[in-house]
């Protein structure tokens, strides 16, 4: 086996931390340099119109607690392997969310977190990343179904009934077929053997950061003068997160996807088009771009000796 000296796996360390932050950035300022859809005249208009240090310190609170309760619940999985403090989960979360973002579906976060523990607690990390944001996807599917039978799209909601439907046929008649030494039985067992406690937290701890951030969508909505019932649009958010949810896309792009799913679905509501993408950006912006500008920190501190 080659081995690589001190020095210079230290170099091959800090070039990986400099190409992840840097990539991050690079990725950060293209999507809003070059988008020509962001119409910023328009914007500063509003905003001058519309400017309120109450109304942008209420919406900078709700980006805060929206990843304060996805620490929290990685908190409260992290217990299965051993107790972190929240200053600990804080910066396993970030770290991973700025490792995330230019990969699929965020699966970089996945390598993220388990770099902070053990080699042999890497596949511990990844089951339980997979039951914090599993239980996340699961209440954007269940917020969104409801949402679409809200807003009349019976058609769509028996297709997603049908379609669970399926899956779950399939899973009980597969789920002791393996692959690779795994099984769809062996995933239950391993989700039962987490103390319930933990999962109903877990639950909880999802629900409000849900709440949380549909809601700083729907006040950013009411900032830019958008004028529909509660239900209205607060159901075509939760349509809007759970179509987009299901898309495979980057994190970097996250808001492009929400974006065009977004125009769709407010363009029915006669929602200007510029605002639909303002208000999708921003949302990005708070809820993407600021904690990894943070867990860019954490990146570049990230001591080696922690995976060993």
């Amino acid at each position: 086996m080659i081995s690589i000296p001190h020095k210079a796996k230290q170099f091959l360390v800090l070039l990986i931390k400099l190409l992840i932050v840097g990539g991050a950035f690079y990725f950060i300022y293209n999507q809003l340099a070059n988008n020509d859809k962001l119409d910023w005249q328009k914007f500063l208009i509003l905003f001058r119109k519309n400017q309120s240090v109450l109304g942008i310190g209420f919406i900078l609170l709700l980006s805060v607690l929206n990843r304060y309760f996805e620490i929290l619940k990685w908190q409260n999985l992290a217990k299965v392997i051993h107790e972190i403090s929240l200053g600990e989960a804080t910066k396993q979360v970030l770290a991973a969310l700025t490792a995330g973002i230019f990969t699929p579906n965020g699966v970089g976060e996945y390598a993220g977190k388990a770099l902070y523990y053990p080699k042999s607690e890497a596949k511990n990390v990844v089951f339980l990343n997979l039951i914090c944001n599993g239980i996340q996807m699961i209440l954007t599917v269940i917020f969104g179904t409801i949402g679409l039978l809200f807003l009349g799209y019976w058609k769509w909601v028996l297709t997603i009934i049908a379609v669970s439907f399926i899956l779950l046929l399939a899973s009980f008649f597969l789920k002791s077929i393996k692959i690779k030494g795994y099984s769809i039985e062996k995933l239950i067992q391993k989700i039962n053997e987490i103390p319930k406690p933990i999962h109903r937290r877990n639950i909880l701890l999802g629900v409000l950061r849900y709440l949380v951030f549909s809601h700083q969508y729907y006040f950013l909505f009411l900032a830019f003068d958008v004028d529909l019932p509660y239900w209205t649009l607060i159901s075509t958010i939760a349509v809007v997160y759970f179509l987009a949810s299901s898309l495979p896309t980057f994190q970097f792009l996250d808001f492009a996807v929400k974006g065009s799913v977004a125009v769709y679905f407010f363009g029915v509501l006669h929602v200007n088009e510029w605002i639909v993408v303002f208000v999708t950006t921003l949302m990005w912006f708070l809820n993407v771009v600021l904690p990894v500008v943070w867990g860019s920190y954490y990146v570049l501190n990230f001591k080696t000796k922690a995976a060993e």
